[in-house]
């Protein structure tokens, strides 16, 4: 039975945690601003997504969107300019929001009604492993049915709780070489 990885990349392997990659497949979904938030257009859209109602303000005062609401209108107004410290708790205070927004539909896209969506398994680079030393990982793909672990753990930004979830729930299912995929290159929804 695969343990985990105590020392990735001691022989030359490539590659990223595998909830991590699931991660960015998730945020992907979410459908993020693409404007960065140090634009002024990026940094309006934030506003009003985060100020639209009371529910949405209390949300980002939750996330953690410490400044008043005066100030938020003359950002807003084009009267004053927030500072770096105030742009990076916006876009943090927007993607949790976010995050917690877009986890119901997350969840019924991915599982479907039970029937899952289909992950691929790209995996770790062993370009840089010397021959004897190298596994033998090869691409791989699943129908995974369960997501909700995975996805909670993602809205609320807990790492510990993402990597558990791909560790024994989502790559357990590829069989006895699940710990082969603890670190892969990418991993691809079909969602």
């Amino acid at each position: 039975m695969p343990d985990r990885n105590l020392e990735f990349g001691k022989f030359g392997a490539r590659g990223i945690k595998g909830y991590e990659a699931a991660a960015r497949q998730l945020d992907a979904l979410a459908g993020f601003i693409a404007t960065p938030v140090t634009q002024r257009r990026g940094m309006l859209a934030r506003l009003n997504y985060l100020t639209r109602s009371e529910r949405a303000r209390a949300a980002a005062r939750a996330a953690g969107l410490t400044v008043t609401d005066r100030t938020l209108k003359r950002w807003a107004d084009g009267r004053a300019t927030p500072s770096k410290k105030s742009l990076a708790q916006l876009e943090t205070a927007y993607r949790q929001v976010r995050r917690q927004n877009v986890t119901r539909h997350l969840l019924q896209r991915l599982n479907r009604d039970g029937r899952g969506t289909r992950v691929e398994f790209h995996p770790l680079n062993q370009s840089g492993v010397p021959r004897p030393r190298q596994r033998d990982v090869s691409f791989r793909s699943l129908n995974v049915r369960q997501w909700d672990r995975m996805v909670q753990a993602w809205a609320a930004g807990d790492e510990e709780a993402m990597d558990a979830a791909w560790f024994d729930g989502i790559t357990a299912d590829l069989g006895s070489d699940y710990g082969s995929y603890e670190y892969v290159m990418n991993i691809g929804f079909a969602a």
